[in-house]
């Protein structure tokens, strides 16, 4: 089944990062289920308590990432060992990604606004390895022919300037354009030639003297979100589940 999937689907040798992402995506849907399922008091399953403490499924997610990347490391990438290192390491890392917000703030807001981001990351991280595995390569290395791949200074030159625009779009406040731009250049030229977002790096330091560039970013990052953030947490809510409601804060009488 391996063998027919490289020969007639997708490129030689990239069957274990298809079972990886697979394995990745699946295992983030199942968890969210089975969470989603704990939240509302339905079904079999229950948290993991060890001890008083609250075991949360990052922490096996570490276990299996280490296991599969290292099993991937040592079995080559081939054979049934690299398939299932691969499918051990997607488990892992969708079980990590799974609680990404509550690793960045180190506390548990998983069913808060601020753990939106674990789904924002987690389909990020799925769409970035799926342009990989239908033939992108970062930073627009597949868009050069054989000959060129041979000179290692056009290549270095290739990398280096994708790289750039990259890092010049991040450092304009667009860090998902950015991302994108690593596997797609095109992207990154465009976020890196358009008007930086407000608060960014380069806002702060080239806006701050153009009141009329800094006015523009303002007008344009406001029409962005008021188009796109509904939509967007309507779609999280959709994958991941709705946030718990934040409770009005209660003015303190001092009388």
């Amino acid at each position: 089944m391996g063998h027919w999937l490289e020969r007639n689907v997708i490129e030689p040798g990239k069957l274990p990062l298809l079972l990886a992402l697979l394995a990745f995506v699946v295992t983030f849907l199942l968890t969210r289920l089975i969470t989603r399922m704990i939240r509302a008091g339905k079904g079999p399953f229950g948290n993991v308590q060890a001890g008083g403490v609250h075991i949360h499924h990052v922490v096996p997610g570490i276990v299996l990432t280490v296991i599969g990347g290292f099993g991937a490391v040592a079995g080559g990438d081939r054979g049934f060992g690299s398939a299932l290192a691969a499918v051990v390491f997607g488990i892992g890392a969708g079980l990590v990604l799974d609680e990404f917000a509550l690793i960045l703030h180190l506390d548990d807001v998983y069913w808060t606004e601020a753990g939106r981001k674990s789904v924002e990351v987690v389909v990020l991280t799925a769409a970035l390895v799926g342009l990989v595995l239908v033939g992108y390569t970062p930073f627009g290395v597949n868009d050069l022919s054989d000959d060129e791949l041979q000179d290692r200074g056009t290549v270095i030159t290739t990398v280096l300037t994708n790289f750039a625009f990259s890092l010049l779009a991040l450092s304009k406040g667009k860090a998902r354009t950015a991302l994108f731009g690593v596997i797609i250049p095109i992207i990154a030229v465009v976020g890196s030639i358009r008007l930086a977002r407000p608060g960014s790096p380069w806002a702060k330091r080239l806006y701050r003297r153009r009141p009329r560039a800094r006015a523009r970013s303002l007008r344009r990052a406001y029409r962005h979100d008021r188009r796109w953030a509904g939509p967007s947490r309507r779609l999280q809510d959709l994958i991941g589940g709705k946030p718990d409601p934040v409770e009005p804060v209660r003015a303190i009488d001092r009388r």
